[in-house]
């Protein structure tokens, strides 16, 4: 079996992209993979483009081999933009390797512990705020009793569990606050001041007020702070028994401190990759959840860092805001390792969200059931990405 071509696509996600890689073969296999351009990582396609020719000709099941390639081939700027390229291409390989031995990926990762995993319902109210509602076709965020009524949405959908981000609604004017992403107040200063305090305590009172007292909330604080403003936040929002405060940061004893000064678990990392990058944060013992992107490392290097977790007594949990594909790409990461806390995804997507896939994930009542085909189960519809494309 020889690579013959790498080509990728692109479809409107609404506000975003959503980015695929197609590796085909001489036999008909296809391997499948989704990676990020659009949110941070500017010119993963064209080192995709960069690296194909390395690969053209060759076997696409030697994975590690493959990985230690292009690793060494951008040895001096790896991380970031790199690693993001080499992890799509893992990824698509990885599904070609299953379909040819004509079983799931999870199989290759030592069979499913899970075949049920627990899902959270991530950017609640923060994709219905800042215009973006419109074209995902949701009700917009405007006041407390919207966010009130979002929590009674929730529930009623079946999830036990949402994750939000501060909002907001002073003004007439209902927006993310997300300075550490150079948007709106609070940029370059990254302080959390009183005005975010009083927000995030009345947002997560409505939210508790819609869902009742028997939903896990998650809060996300992103880039947006220091280590004195995360602080202030998480005490601010002890009373609320979260299940994790989300932040990054990139100063792992800052996060030990925080994490040692507050009662919330804390949960980080998403935006790191390999093993070297989570070793610090796991040798300060800096959060109780591990966040793995795995489309940004790819599933072999995500699953060599979640053991790595695991021997730190550390959870982990997929980070996981794209396409229904990387949904179900997450899913064989999620079923595979024992340390698995909970699972992210987002239910606020444009219409067409499901069509770009052959086959879609299966939830219900907050739930994902494995599928259960060769490789990863699906594919990318390509007709329905080129019905919409990214804009």
């Amino acid at each position: 079996m020889k690579i013959t071509a790498i080509e990728t696509l692109h479809a409107d996600g609404g506000g975003r992209a959503f980015d695929f890689l197609k590796i085909s073969t001489d036999e008909g296999l296809v391997g499948w993979s989704e990676y990020n351009e659009s949110f941070g990582g500017l010119g993963v396609t064209s080192v995709i483009e960069r690296l194909a020719p390395v690969l053209i000709g060759k076997d696409p099941r030697p994975i590690e081999a493959h990985t230690a390639l292009m690793l060494a081939l951008r040895r001096v700027a790896a991380g970031g933009v790199i690693q993001q390229a080499i992890g799509a291409i893992e990824n698509a390989l990885v599904d070609i390797k299953a379909k040819a031995l004509g079983i799931p990926v999870y199989e290759l990762l030592g069979g499913p512990i899970r075949t049920s995993i627990r899902l959270y319902w991530s950017h609640c109210g923060s994709y219905r705020v800042g215009g973006r509602a419109e074209t995902l076709g949701v009700k917009p965020i405007k006041t407390l009793d919207d966010i009130v009524e979002l929590g009674k949405e929730v529930v009623a959908s079946g999830y036990t569990g949402l994750k939000t981000n501060v909002v907001l609604l002073d003004n007439n004017n209902p927006r993310g606050h997300v300075p550490g992403f150079a948007r709106g107040e609070g940029f370059p200063e990254l302080n959390a001041d009183r005005k975010v305090l009083n927000a995030i305590k009345d947002q997560l009172a409505a939210f508790r007020q819609g869902t009742g007292p028997d939903m896990d909330i998650l809060v996300d604080l992103n880039f947006n702070y220091k280590t004195e403003g995360y602080l202030k936040m998480a005490r601010a929002m002890e009373e609320f028994d979260l299940f994790w405060l989300e932040m990054d940061m990139r100063y792992p004893e800052g996060m030990r401190y925080i994490r040692e000064s507050t009662s919330i678990p804390i949960a980080s990392c998403e935006t790191l990759y390999g093993r070297r990058e989570f070793r610090a944060y796991f040798e300060q013992g800096s959060m109780d959840v591990a966040i793995i992107d795995v489309p940004y490392n790819g599933i072999l290097e995500s699953m060599k860092i979640a053991s790595m977790a695991d021997a730190y007594e550390t959870n982990v949990a997929p980070h996981n805001f794209y396409s229904p594909l990387a949904t179900t790409i997450s899913s064989h990461f999620a079923a595979a390792v024992p340390n698995l806390r909970i699972m992210e995804i987002d239910p606020d997507v444009v219409p067409w969200y499901y069509d770009l896939v052959t086959v879609s994930p299966k939830i219900e009542n907050g739930h994902l059931s494995l599928l259960t085909g060769p490789g990863w189960g699906t594919e990318v519809n390509e007709e329905a990405v080129r019905s919409h494309p990214a804009t």
